[in-house]
């Protein structure tokens, strides 16, 4: 929990809110791809990319 104070102090005090929709997209595809590991769904997915 403090890695993500941290980091929105530095967001905030830096002015570098453009950042936020980049963090959220990357950390919806890293848990998207740990999702799929095991899913039936694997290849329907992996197609996406």
């Amino acid at each position: 929990m403090a890695f993500l104070i941290e980091l929105w102090t530095f967001l905030k005090v830096r002015k570098k809110f453009w950042l936020l929709p980049v963090i959220i997209i990357m950390l919806l595809l890293g848990v998207l791809i740990v999702l799929a590991q095991g899913s039936v769904m694997a290849p329907f997915i992996y197609t996406l990319f």
